[in-house]
């Protein structure tokens, strides 16, 4: 299972660079969007794969076997990434809107040109 997963993070980071190497602003930010879920499931497959339990001790056990519990961290941060990938995703958005505006293009190697008048 890792094995299937460790290939399919991989072809994700093969389509957000190529992406990122792309010459639209649309698919750049398309590019950063994918690396980011690429890097959460690096951080989820980090934690290890396994059915195991809630990290609760129930009430009433003096100590648990730490092997039948699952890690809460990597759950936490990948939590904490998506959240701030939202945050990141709507203010980049916006940008996107406004460079449009003034610019009238999409594409990086018109910028060049759009800056002389």
């Amino acid at each position: 299972m890792e094995l299937i997963f460790a290939i399919f993070i991989g072809l994700l980071y093969a389509c957000g660079v190529f992406l990122l190497l792309r010459r639209s602003i649309v698919k750049v930010i398309l590019g950063v969007f994918v690396l980011g879920n690429a890097t959460n499931l690096i951080i989820f497959l980090a934690g290890g794969i396994k059915r195991s339990g809630a990290a609760f001790i129930p009430e009433g056990a003096e100590t648990i076997d730490p092997a039948v519990i699952s890690d809460p961290l990597p759950q936490a941060l990948i939590l904490t990434a998506i959240v701030i990938g939202l945050g990141i995703a709507a203010y980049i958005l916006a940008l996107k809107y406004r460079y449009f505006e003034e610019t009238g293009t999409h594409d990086l190697d018109q910028l060049s040109k759009t800056d002389r008048k």
